[in-house]
Parts: C-alpha cells; sequence; structure tokens
C-alpha cells in the first residue's frame, strides 16, 4: 500500500507526460517537406526540357510549315511526316554517315584520351601546364574551330597539303573537304580534335581517384605494366568510362555546327547525317514538321544506346 502511495507522488511529482505526436503524422510532414524542396527544380525542369520536348513530338504529328506562321493553322498527319523523312533516298545515306561519324569519333576520342590521361598521371615538371594547354580546343567555339580547320584543310592554299608537300608525302594536293571520298574522314578527324581534351579530363579525374595503395600491392604480386592496368586501372576507371562513352555517343550523334563550319554536308552528300538533314528540313525547306521528325529520332537512338549500354554496364558490374 505504501509502495503504491509513493508510485503515485513519484508521478504526481514528475508531471504529466508529454505529448507524442503519432509517428505516420511525423512521416507525412518530412515527406511534404522534401516534395517542396524538389518541387522547384522539378517545375524548372518541366518548363525548360519537358515543353521543348512535347512540343517537338506535336509538330513532328503536324503539317507544320512556314504558312503555320501566318495562318496559325498546322493540320494533323500522324505519322506522315516520320515515312516522308525514312522514304528519303538520303536518309539511309544520313544514317550511315551518323554511325561512322559517332563511332570514328568516339572510339579515337577515347582511346588517345585515356592514353594522354595515362601520360599525364606521372608527375613530370610543367606537366600541370601541358594538361591546360590542351584544353584550349574544347574552350574554344566550335565556329571558331571549324574556321579555322576549314583554312587549314583548304586543298590549294592549306597549310596540311604545304606541309605534306614539304616533306615529301604527297605529290598533289589532297581535296580534303571536296572529295566524296575524304570529307567525311576529315570532318571526323576535325571532331577528334575537339573532343580529346574532354575525355582527358574524366578520364585523368578518374584516374586520380585511383589508390596508389591498389598499385603498390600490385606490384607485389607481380602485376605491373599491361596487368596492372587490366586488373587494377580499368576496373576501378569502369564507371568513369561508362559514363564518358553515354555522353559521348548523346554528344556526337548530334553534331550540326562542325559539318556545316566545314563541309555544309557536302559534298554530294558525303558528310550528311540526321542532325544536318533535320536542320535543312526545318530552317532551309521550312518543313518543320519533318525536321522535328528527324530530331525525334535522333532522340530515340541516343535514349535507346543510353539504356542498352547502361544496362550492360551494370550487369557487368554486379557479376
Amino acid at each position: 500500500m505504501a509502495q503504491a502511495t509513493l508510485t503515485r507522488k513519484d508521478a504526481a511529482a514528475s508531471g504529466p507526460e508529454p505529448v507524442r505526436r503519432p509517428r505516420g503524422r511525423r512521416h507525412r510532414g518530412e515527406d511534404l517537406t522534401k516534395i517542396l524542396f524538389v518541387a522547384p527544380a522539378a517545375l524548372a525542369m518541366l518548363a525548360l526540357f519537358g515543353y521543348p520536348v512535347v512540343k517537338n513530338l506535336m509538330m513532328s504529328l503536324q503539317d507544320y510549315g512556314l504558312r503555320t506562321f501566318f495562318t496559325g493553322q498546322a493540320p494533323w498527319v500522324g505519322l506522315r511526316n516520320y515515312s516522308a523523312v525514312v522514304k528519303d533516298q538520303l536518309f539511309s545515306q544520313a544514317m550511315v554517315n551518323t554511325a561512322l561519324f559517332t563511332i570514328g569519333s568516339i572510339a579515337f576520342q577515347f582511346t588517345v584520351g585515356l592514353a594522354l590521361a595515362l601520360f599525364f598521371r606521372r608527375r613530370f615538371p610543367l606537366g600541370g601546364l601541358l594538361r591546360s594547354l590542351l584544353l584550349l580546343p574544347w574552350l574554344l567555339p566550335l565556329i571558331v574551330s571549324s574556321a579555322t580547320w576549314r583554312s587549314i584543310l583548304e586543298q590549294d592554299s592549306g597549310i596540311l597539303n604545304r606541309s605534306l608537300t614539304w616533306l615529301g608525302v604527297i605529290d598533289d594536293p589532297v581535296p580534303w573537304l571536296n572529295s566524296p571520298s575524304v570529307a567525311l574522314i576529315a570532318v571526323i578527324g576535325v571532331n577528334i580534335w575537339i573532343g580529346i581534351p574532354f575525355n582527358v579530363t574524366l578520364l585523368y579525374s578518374g584516374l586520380s581517384e585511383i589508390p596508389d595503395e591498389l598499385y603498390e600491392a600490385g606490384q607485389l604480386d607481380g602485376a605491373t605494366g599491361w596487368q596492372a592496368f587490366r586488373f587494377i586501372t580499368w576496373p576501378n576507371l569502369r564507371a568513369v568510362a561508362s559514363v564518358l562513352l553515354v555522353l559521348g555517343v548523346v554528344y556526337t550523334i548530334k553534331v550540326l555546327d562542325i559539318i556545316l563550319g566545314l563541309t555544309g554536308g557536302g559534298p554530294a552528300n558525303a558528310t550528311q547525317t540526321l542532325a544536318t538533314q533535320s536542320y535543312e528540313r526545318s530552317f532551309i525547306d521550312f518543313k518543320f514538321g519533318e525536321g522535328a521528325a528527324l530530331s525525334n529520332i535522333l532522340i530515340a537512338i541516343s535514349l535507346a544506346f543510353a539504356v542498352l549500354y547502361l544496362r550492360a554496364t551494370r550487369r557487368a558490374v554486379d557479376e
């Protein structure tokens, strides 16, 4: 009895128990706070990216031409624009040129960029200065780079042909930008030159994150040179390389200004790609619906490649 009385007195002295908020209500408040923080960014993404994509998709399904700006009418045509661009005789050539341009650019950009990143990983005098100078091609405006390379590759007065003739490598000037058999190679070469600094920067950053202790442990096990690259460098660099390749393909497949600045899609449509075809349909022929259809095809190809490649990479990492 006395113990029960003491317990009641202690409870009375300690005061009333604090009222605890229900756990579910607290979590709902936290979720609402998170949504409020994310909402402005989501609205900005929808306004800046979502609306143009939807508008482009709608244009590709309409007869959207020059007269639309005067009449405000764009009749619904369904998939007629897609059928028109796919049946065009230049579509297959543009697809092949786009594939060659993308594969050739990405392969050499990544290979040369990785070699230079491995070279710059070794510490030597003026290494930081050389890395900084290597960024210049990437920092220059693309139209400036195109104009510069156009003067370099000029058939009669270009410094490249003059240098090769002086060295005895060629007897006659090479029509780098005027020959259908050479023009695409020249355009790919210029795009490789522009894209190497981006590859070097990302790959060098990835190499810098690999601990030196792994190489020291590998040397104890006899892993040096190629074996160190195969079993230490590449597995730790795979994530960076995957992102770099995806970004490279998405960027390269839609390159327009370099081709327009060098060849304009010629000669004889030898450098026509899906991007240049979309530009010509929209801003030269003023068939905006067909131009939007071509750009949507580019988006679909880029998205498909990104999904397939990332899934394959994730599967390889999991295994």
